[in-house]
């Protein structure tokens, strides 16, 4: 098995966490025990991303859409996100994860939200890895809300509508100050990136592959890992420009 360059690593790596339900379907399981043995799945990649010096871990946990699902598989749900976040602190803490939060936080339960506003203050002084999810999120929502945010500033005469560019919407989207990512992987099969970080990915490798969330391990990730860096990434440049401007 080929070793992963340690050097072409992707500094952040998103990842669009599928096949939940389709794992505990094929073993005859109610949905949740899919998503419990999912989120086992969460605590085993992030620290192996932290371990291998990933930077940026940005997982797609509950999208805007993902309300319209039944009601008990949502109140489920919440109760898991509940359990990780308290239940992770220790591990961040060891670990030297800053933890954070993007997407439309006014829609999540009260003692879901307390237990973010813990998790991000304990771990506020970490160094090591920015691990982020997003919940209730949606990026064309996000989009919008950045798009409202420069209106606002135009409207109050602060902002010159002709100063507005890729730098100022990056400044107004959720993930401000965070890089876009290098890698987008997306397990289950479904090759569509289902309304996640649509303005961020631009120039991110794409990777799917048919295995389930839940079994999703550290030899899978490293599979994921060695087609990254079997890839170029010119960035609209010739490789002959790109091998000259790595000279």
């Amino acid at each position: 098995m080929d070793t992963l360059k340690p050097e072409n690593l992707p500094g952040h790596l998103a990842v669009i966490m599928d096949g939940n339900g389709r794992w505990a379907k094929q073993r005859m399981l109610r949905r949740i025990v899919g998503h419990q043995k999912g989120v086992e799945t969460v605590r085993v990649i992030v620290e192996e991303c932290s371990r291998l010096g990933i930077r940026y871990l940005t997982l797609f946990a509950f999208s805007a859409e993902n309300w319209l699902r039944p009601k008990t598989e949502v109140k489920a749900l919440m109760a898991l996100l509940k359990q990780y976040i308290r239940g992770e602190i220790t591990r961040m803490m060891q670990n030297d994860i800053r933890f954070n939060v993007i997407g439309n936080r006014a829609d999540l339960p009260d003692d879901v939200n307390r237990e973010i506003d813990s998790a991000i203050r304990k771990t506020a002084e970490n160094r090591g890895m920015l691990l982020t999810l997003a919940l209730s999120y949606g990026g064309r929502q996000e989009i919008v809300s950045a798009a409202k945010r420069l209106a606002i500033e135009v409207a109050a005469g602060r902002l010159d509508p002709e100063s507005i560019d890729e730098r100022l919407m990056n400044g107004s989207l959720y993930t401000a100050g965070i890089p876009d990512p290098d890698l987008l992987i997306r397990t289950s099969g479904e090759m569509r990136i289902s309304n996640f970080l649509l303005w961020q990915l631009a120039y991110a490798e794409l990777y799917f592959t048919e295995v389930n969330w839940p079994d999703f391990d550290r030899n899978e990730l490293a599979r994921a890992f060695r087609d990254y860096q079997s890839r170029e990434r010119r960035f609209g440049m010739t490789s002959d420009q790109l091998r000259e401007e790595q000279a």
